[in-house]
């Protein structure tokens, strides 16, 4: 009898990775900072703590409609900072280059991440390079790791310890622009439609957050999975549950059509430059209104809330008045996006 071997869902963000993560690194990795499970590492040194993250990245096309995987490396390294509450500050960049690939593609995606870094105020001050022969590889993958200063009284949004029920949920813009770009991109979707990534440096705008409402609960950009894995992970063995609105989820109209064209959903596609929050339910109107002043967060919108009903579970009400019950993604909705 065959073995049980790696499918392409086990990076996809769902419930094939979620277990993949939990019953096989964590298990061999155990230790009581991994187990907390956030998109960064809060350490404590003797001066001050820190957040520490790593990433890797394989998008197919390197190059797509808002950005290529340059871009896409340094800023899913610092939004996974930022999300922590934290500030980032210094990255470290390891290459593993095809043999045939261009050079001049590799310079672009360099110029591309220094410009990224450069404009966030961040120094790349390490790296790695290797070359893998022409056909074991793809052109070009890219691992990013990020240190951030986290103050004390944020380090509880990674991992939502000061979630309760009445807080609200909140999200920066439309969902799935990032998916859908790099999708339609591809030589085998012969669709076309006026769609851009929305790969961004949260940090700007989480840092004005924060200044305003240092009480957030919560926030995690909404990657591999979407919007409805990160609630998904959110509310796993909680004693609460997750209430959201379909109609206030800000979905772009050409994603909506492309993503109903090729049977696919919004809540599950990556995005790269949405963050999902979780703050104080009194706070929700303040915090919405500082977002919609800032350049990344004028689609933003309340879609949700924290209940005390069916706990562990993200039920969503739908514009047709009924609900439904939002879980793990199964398969692997987008290979390749990020």
């Amino acid at each position: 009898m065959d073995q049980p071997r790696i499918i392409l869902a086990h990076g996809g963000g769902g419930s094939l990775m979620n277990g993949l993560i939990r019953d096989l690194f964590f298990r061999y990795f155990d230790n009581p900072v991994l187990a907390r499970a956030a998109d960064a590492a809060s350490l404590e040194l003797p001066d001050t703590r820190i957040a520490f993250t790593t990433d890797a990245f394989v998008v197919d096309p390197i190059f797509f409609p808002g950005g290529d995987i340059g871009k896409l490396a340094v800023c899913g390294t610092l939004n996974d900072l930022a999300v922590a509450g934290a500030t980032p500050q210094y990255l470290s960049v390891s290459f593993i280059l095809e043999e045939g690939m261009l050079i001049s593609d590799l310079e672009r995606i360099v110029r591309s991440m220094a410009d990224t870094a450069n404009e966030a105020e961040v120094s790349v001050v390490a790296g790695d390079t290797k070359v893998v022969p022409k056909g074991k590889g793809d052109k070009v993958f890219i691992t990013t790791s990020g240190i951030g200063i986290l103050p004390e009284e944020y380090s509880p949004i990674g991992e939502g310890r000061n979630i309760r029920p009445g807080d609200a949920i909140l999200v920066n813009g439309t969902l799935g622009d990032h998916g859908i770009a790099v999708l339609l991109q591809r030589e085998s979707f012969r669709l076309h439609a006026p769609i851009q990534s929305d790969c961004a440096n949260l940090y700007p705008l989480i840092r004005e957050v924060l200044k305003g409402c240092p009480e957030v609960r919560f926030m995690r950009d909404a990657t591999r999975g979407g919007m409805a894995t990160v609630l998904c992970e959110l509310i796993e063995h909680r004693p609460f549950g997750i209430e959201l609105n379909e109609e206030r989820i800000p979905v772009n109209s050409a994603v909506a059509d492309a993503c109903e064209l090729l049977g696919m959903d919004p809540l599950y596609v990556a995005n790269e430059g949405k963050v999902v929050l979780v703050v104080p339910g009194d706070a929700a109107s303040q915090v919405l209104e500082m977002m919609h002043r800032h350049p990344l967060g004028t689609t933003a919108s309340i879609v949700g809330r924290i209940t005390e009903e069916h706990p562990g579970k993200v039920i969503m009400k739908t514009d047709l008045g009924g609900s439904r019950w939002i879980d793990y993604l199964t398969g692997d909705q987008l290979p390749r996006i990020c």
